[in-house]
């Protein structure tokens, strides 16, 4: 979206400052005032990618800024391929588009000095025109009081809990014996207090309800001497997961814990699992800071051999951090069969024409790509419309994102990752939309399109 636009363009902007172009007279102080507001605006995108999903305004705000970025690119593209030198093009690797140039001043160009004059005359004119667009831009900015700091709200509102009706849970049962047999696999419990197992996948496709699978198990209930889920917050904050392990233990003097500092809750923590085989689950895990993960291994290393922590999350690189990577499960998309049966339990349950509507839910499924939530909120959708083909295939013929229950229910908890993801790699992601829906996208095709529209780096592996 316009964050990862934005930081593409800084991206050539910086060097262009650095270099004190040989630009006319005022277009240098023009470039460097367009580079400072754009970096101003650069600090609320977070927000405005957010509220532009609910704010027509909001997004119309960003299509003007995301035009102007646009026009700049292309202004900078033609410095680079008019006046640039060309030898650095292998060097840079931008194998299509883009030729980045180390800015000799005229008297060293090879190309016609009037031609070249008429470029940087060209060139100043639209850096000053464009300055002045972005300026109008930011003038608006104001109104639509977006924060600085990244918000994280759909996180704070979502909380998980052990508790699961594990007849609502199809097509996981191979999992769910995978991970109960690492939980209880004996071979290595006399080389350390605890292990990790991680769950990792995408957003939607069932983590959080194979931990739960996985809990209330009576093979991992007998086995273990403490049972605790703790929900990780997001941002992750060490203190708050320590005091919901320490609630879960009922540790002594727990009516106090509101002043207790980390190191009250490490201390309590591991007098109460000392010698004890605990089975902890972490939900929903988003940090790769070793340093917050850190207090919390510290304060459970006490447990005794064979002790257990679960962790789902939708990076590997949460696994990579905490060491656990050679236990590490990913979970795949579902089978079109189980999708169905998550679907019609809910939607017909109170339907009495399921026969004639049959085959329209079965297209409607095609729909879920293998993601259990999906399927379970399109189930929860058609359960409230009306039993009829025209409504039914109105859904079936509706874009998903356009479904209010789909947009909350499914695709707020799906930006996440997105939101999640550095500038650099949101481009490389957004730059896929460009394909047609269903397109097979060969990888190294992909790769040598990433480079030739200047997001990669030939420096980096």
């Amino acid at each position: 979206m316009a964050e990862a636009l934005i930081s593409a363009v800084l991206d050539q902007l910086v060097p262009f400052v650095a270099e004190q172009l040989c630009l006319v007279t005022g277009a240098q102080k023009e470039l460097r005032s367009f580079t400072s507001t754009l970096e101003a605006i650069q600090a609320v995108l977070k927000d405005a990618d957010r509220k532009q999903v609910q704010d027509a305004s909001v997004k119309h705000w960003l299509d003007q800024l995301k035009d102007v970025s646009y026009d700049m690119d292309a202004v900078l593209d033609e410095w680079n391929t008019k006046l640039g030198d060309k030898g650095k093009k292998a060097e840079k690797a931008l194998l299509l588009k883009k030729l980045v140039c180390c800015f000799l001043p005229s008297s060293c160009c090879h190309s016609n000095p009037i031609k070249q004059v008429g470029v940087r005359y060209h060139v100043a004119s639209r850096i000053k025109e464009l300055n002045e667009m972005l300026d109008r831009i930011a003038d608006e900015k104001s109104k639509y009081q977006f924060v600085e700091t990244p918000i994280a709200i759909e996180h704070v509102q979502r909380e998980t809990s052990s508790f699961k009706d594990i007849s609502e849970v199809y097509g996981r049962d191979v999992e769910k014996q995978i991970v109960i047999e690492k939980l209880s696999c004996e071979s290595s419990e006399a080389q350390k207090g605890f292990e990790v197992i991680p769950i990792v996948g995408m957003g939607g496709i069932g983590k959080t309800s194979l931990a739960q699978l996985v809990y209330n198990d009576d093979v991992v209930i007998n086995h273990f001497n403490k049972r605790i889920w703790v929900y990780a917050t997001d941002p992750f904050d060490v203190v708050m997961v320590a005091k919901a392990i320490a609630l879960a233990l009922e540790v002594r003097g727990a009516n106090e814990m509101a002043n207790w500092g980390l190191q009250t809750l490490q201390e309590r923590i591991d007098e109460n699992i000392e010698g004890k085989k605990f089975f902890l689950v972490l939900d929903d895990v988003w940090t790769e800071d070793y340093k917050k993960w850190e207090p919390l291994k510290e304060a459970l290393r006490k447990g005794a051999p064979g002790s257990r922590i679960l962790v789902t999350a939708r990076k590997t690189e949460v696994a990579l951090m905490m060491g656990a990577k050679r236990n590490m499960i990913t979970l795949e998309v579902l089978s079109e069969e189980v999708c169905w049966t998550i679907f019609s339990k809910l939607a017909f349950s109170n339907v009495d024409k399921r026969d004639e509507l049959e085959g329209i839910g079965l297209q409607i499924v095609e729909k879920c790509r293998g993601l259990p939530l999906v399927a379970k909120t399109l189930g929860s959708l058609m359960s409230f419309k009306e039993p009829t083909r025209e409504d039914w295939n109105g859904v079936l013929k509706s874009e998903l994102w356009d479904l209010e229950m789909i947009k909350h229910e499914v695709f707020i908890p799906l930006m996440l990752s997105y939101y999640d993801l550095p500038p650099l790699e949101k481009r490389c992601f957004l730059f896929c939309s460009y394909f047609p829906k269903d397109h097979s996208i060969d990888r190294d095709d992909l790769i040598q399109l990433w480079l030739s529209q200047g997001y990669l780096s030939s420096k980096r592996n």
